[in-house]
């Protein structure tokens, strides 16, 4: 494209395809999204479920919310899976967790959780897996 070409489109056009108005203008859009994707799921529920180690439902598990506290994970809430193996957290305050799920005779499990931003909703894509821990040392 020439020179004359370029001042031969309106002036308007010529400023809004300029690399310094494009630039910031996507990094904004980029921004305001991310923010509104924030705002909609920013409720602190975290949901999932329970399995024992043949992956049927385990009801009656007890599941517990870990939080990252400076340099431990403390204990921040508790629930008992439903007759799904389903549970939910309503709570969650944090972006670094871990979910722990017990119960007796049927195994145990812990496992990390990253979110992106604190209180992020979450439905885990994989269930806790409990599994006794005597069979794990064999």
């Amino acid at each position: 494209m020439s020179v004359e070409d370029d001042l031969a489109r309106p002036w308007w056009r010529r400023w809004l395809l300029n690399r310094f108005v494009l630039v910031p203008a996507t990094l904004v859009i980029v921004a305001m999204a991310w923010n509104a994707w924030v705002f909609t799921h920013n409720h602190g529920v975290i949901a999932g479920r329970v399995v024992d180690a043949s992956g049927a439902p385990v009801e009656g598990a007890e599941v517990k919310l870990w939080v990252f506290n400076f340099t431990t994970f403390v204990e921040k809430a508790s629930t008992r899976t439903r007759s799904d193996g389903s549970f939910e957290f309503t709570s969650n305050p944090s972006h670094n967790i871990q979910l722990s799920a017990e119960k007796a005779g049927v195994g145990r499990s812990r496992i990390p959780v990253r979110l992106y931003f604190q209180s992020e909703d979450i439905t885990l894509r994989r269930p806790l897996q409990l599994s006794d821990a005597a069979e794990e040392g064999k």
